[in-house]
């Protein structure tokens, strides 16, 4: 687990240097560090070293974390996994954005959860911009209805769109990432959708590149999961 604050260091440097070599203020970037699989005590470490924006996968995972680190008042919960309606119950309280909302049924009840907990919650579409069929998400014609459908709850903030590429090779991550930038602008541009959650600790770099407001990195920053 050590070596945490240093991995975090060089990210960071990483994700500047790419920025400005985009021509974009590295202050557009957001950094998520993805703690799936990790002990509260590495959170903490990346804490301490100035990191507040944290990512998890599973829903009981991340309302665990999130109570046991309740001290850590400025703490930014995302959720970046898939989420069944069933579990929305734990993260609309908890977290600051959910970045998977891929269907009415869910948006719904996230949107009841986030009322009941006298909240608003922002959240970022998912698109299955490869078509891969293990991925999760909606395919780029269901975008509008969707849209529409997530606007219609006063709880909940539409503030942008979340892909996932294929691993391994960046030539078909960048195409990935510019389609996500390309829907993004068909569908009112920044100003209506302002963030893109997009890019990974193998492809982040490309994704701002292709215009990434958000990147999540995980194992870049943390080390290998067990």
């Amino acid at each position: 687990m050590g070596g945490i604050a240093e991995r975090l260091a060089d990210i960071q440097a990483r994700v500047e240097q790419a920025a400005r070599a985009a021509g974009r203020d590295p202050k557009s970037v957001r950094l998520i560090a993805v703690s799936k699989k990790m002990p509260p005590e590495a959170i903490r470490e990346a804490y301490a070293a100035g990191q507040r924006l944290f990512g998890e996968n599973y829903a009981q995972e991340l309302a665990a974390k999130a109570d046991a680190l309740a001290d850590l008042s400025d703490i930014e919960w995302h959720f970046i996994g898939h989420l069944q309606s069933n579990k929305a119950r734990l993260v609309a309280p908890r977290a600051r954005v959910v970045h998977t909302v891929d269907s009415a049924s869910l948006a719904k009840e996230l949107a009841r959860r986030a009322e009941a907990a006298g909240r608003t919650l922002e959240v970022l579409v998912e698109v299955n911009v490869s078509g891969e069929p293990q991925k999760h998400g909606i395919v780029a014609s269901e975008l509008a209805e969707v849209l529409a459908g997530v606007r219609a709850f006063p709880t909940l903030s539409v503030r942008g769109l979340m892909t996932v590429p294929p691993e391994g090779d960046l030539d078909v991550a960048r195409q990935v990432f510019e389609t996500l930038a390309s829907l993004r602008n068909l569908h009112g541009g920044p100003a209506v959708l302002p963030e893109l959650s997009m890019g990974m600790s193998g492809d982040f770099e490309t994704a701002i590149a292709a215009g990434a407001t958000i990147v999540r990195v995980g194992t870049a920053i943390f080390g290998a999961r067990s």
